[in-house]
């Protein structure tokens, strides 16, 4: 039988802004107060948690909204917690086999401002080397306390990326670090890879084609990095987009499927049944992608030459707890190669303007 996701959905935590508040009244109240415990606190003094459940011998350690605007596997966690809580034959296989470490949010300063940054302005995921940051001391410490045999490093990613160079966006992307400059393949780097594998045969039939892979690029003040040169095969998990769900509920859906695939393959140490070489074969992310790209623009504003489009993003701005996406033309140009979540043809001005959806970029192209 299917697993059936929204039985173990949080559903009083949805959306974009998530902060520790929101998980202190409706998520940690629902966990044993035993598992739940204070690693160090933030900049502003705020707790920062971490849940302990299991009681298998391979040790995993896990961490989201290190970046304080990356929400959706924070989201992906607490249902994981609630699944492995529940009575699912699944759950036992993976608490009887593992030991979970896991840190929900690392930066809560940053969730509450829905910044990438800490409160001090500093990237977590930079200071990996100098650990100036109380945030990032306490990730080192759980790290060096527990001594995991596998970390994952849970993000988002925006919007621009595609799946290779194609018209699929990179729903969830997946990188096992390089552990130096050479980027050669150490048996933790060959681990890391296995399992993103597995992860891939799960969800291709869920979002084909939609998988990604991030380049090697070895830096050292990146945590993932840093901590595969210690020979803990780290897996980076970066949640994106999917077809019209800016608030990532679907993709939530997909990084608990992943999270639970991978922790399955440690659970019955089935990492020969996924080849290294297969890793090679996802495809890299490229940035293709637009919010929306808006063709022929010369018909509703002569400033525009023809042949040339409009590429818009979305920023995303805090307005009343929630998260408001607002349009920004960040290119003009024919745009040869790219691609838009929406795109709209301004030849086809009268359609356009009928659509109330499309108002707002109607409205943006007019007025400059």
């Amino acid at each position: 039988m299917a697993l059936n996701y929204t039985t173990y959905k949080e559903g009083s935590v949805t959306g974009r802004y998530v902060t520790l508040e929101m998980l202190q009244k409706h998520w940690f109240g629902k966990l044993p107060s035993l598992t739940v415990h204070n690693i160090g606190r933030s900049v502003n003094g705020m707790p920062i948690k971490k849940v302990t459940l299991g009681k298998g011998e391979m040790k995993v350690l896990m961490w989201s909204q290190m970046h304080g605007n990356e929400s959706t596997t924070t989201k992906a966690v607490m249902d994981l917690v609630i699944f492995l809580l529940s009575d699912e034959p699944l759950s036992d296989i993976i608490l009887n086999n593992c030991t979970l470490y896991i840190i929900p949010m690392l930066n809560p300063d940053g969730a509450k401002s829905y910044t990438r940054a800490n409160a001090n302005d500093i990237d977590l995921n930079r200071d990996a080397k100098l650990l100036t940051q109380p945030e990032s001391q306490a990730l080192r410490t759980s790290f060096m306390e527990i001594q995991p045999d596998f970390c994952f490093n849970l993000h988002d990613q925006r919007t621009l990326f595609s799946a290779g160079n194609s018209a699929n966006p990179a729903t969830v992307s997946f990188l096992s670090p390089a552990s130096d400059a050479s980027r050669k393949l150490t048996p933790a780097r060959e681990m890391a890879m296995q399992l993103i594998v597995a992860i891939n045969k799960k969800l291709q039939p869920l979002i084909p084609n939609q998988v990604g892979r991030y380049d090697d690029a070895f830096n050292d003040n990146c945590v993932g990095d840093s901590f595969q040169m210690t020979g803990a095969p780290t897996v980076l998990f970066e949640a994106g987009h999917f077809q019209h769900d800016y608030q990532r509920e679907k993709t939530r859906e997909f990084i608990f499927h992943a999270l639970l695939e991978a922790l399955l393959t440690i659970s019955n140490n089935a990492f020969n049944d996924h080849l290294v070489e297969e890793y090679f074969n996802i495809p890299e992310n490229e940035k293709l992608f637009f919010d929306v790209l808006i063709k022929n623009p010369t018909r509703i504003n002569s400033k525009y030459p023809a042949k040339q489009h409009i590429g818009i993003r979305y920023k995303e701005v805090i307005k009343d707890g929630t998260i408001s996406f607002e349009p920004e033309i960040v290119e003009v140009g024919e745009l040869k190669g790219l691609y838009g979540h929406e795109t709209f043809d301004c030849s086809l001005e009268l359609h356009m303007k009928r659509l109330s959806s499309q108002k707002k970029m109607y409205n943006l192209v007019l007025k400059q």
